[in-house]
């Protein structure tokens, strides 16, 4: 028979196991990233920032593209003025914040790193390469941004990470949603930026909003 005390005292014992148990909520993969980089998460921060502040500022602060060449082919200082940012420190290039408006005449979408090269002046002539993705080159969309700054992040990697993380995040929200087929001779709307290209090279420009239209 069994013994009342003894079962009474295995169910307390039972119970204080219980009551000091925790449970912990497995983290996802992008929380685990975030926690053992010191919480640094670059992909949320762009996304919280992304509407209110970043498409906001580019609207506000771009020019139409044939604006912005001509103005910095003539007159680099006065068109950084009006429409480019650079960080102070290092030598990177001034990056314009743009509009396009023009028809895509060349369309390479086979790459991973596919672009749409655009006529804005209708001379049937390429005058800015447009990225679509996935894979996109450089950090124009941060590099463009007068409120973040190198000296905000803890070090170089962060830096790129979170220039990385806006391309990640336009390429998402709308780039990869883009059909690929038949877009030559197509009117396409882009706002964006784009770095100071070298001489007798096409800019390439990273869009932050796009819409191509028949």
């Amino acid at each position: 028979m069994p013994n009342p005390r003894k079962a009474a005292a295995a169910c307390l014992a039972i119970a204080l196991i219980l009551t000091g148990c925790k449970i912990i909520k497995t983290p996802t993969a992008e929380e685990a990233t975030a926690a053992a980089n010191g919480g640094f998460n670059p992909d949320q921060q762009v996304a919280g920032i992304w509407d209110t502040k970043v498409i906001s500022f580019l609207e506000k602060r771009a020019g139409t593209f044939q604006e912005v060449s001509a103005l910095s082919a003539t007159d680099l200082n006065a068109a950084a003025a009006a429409y480019g940012h650079k960080e102070k420190e290092g030598s990177a290039p001034w990056t314009f914040a743009a509009k396009v408006s023009g028809f895509i005449i060349k369309a390479e979408t086979k790459s991973r790193a596919a672009y749409l090269d655009t006529d804005v002046d209708g001379d049937g002539k390429a005058d800015v390469r447009i990225q679509i993705g996935p894979v996109i080159k450089g950090t124009a969309l941060r590099d463009s941004l007068d409120f973040v700054n190198f000296n905000e992040f803890k070090n170089q990697i962060q830096w790129a990470e979170f220039g990385k993380a806006f391309n990640t995040h336009v390429n998402k929200l709308t780039l990869e949603k883009l059909s690929r087929n038949g877009l030559e001779g197509k009117k396409i709307e882009a706002l964006g930026a784009y770095p100071l290209p070298s001489t007798g090279q096409p800019a390439l420009f990273t869009p932050a909003t796009i819409a191509i239209g028949g």
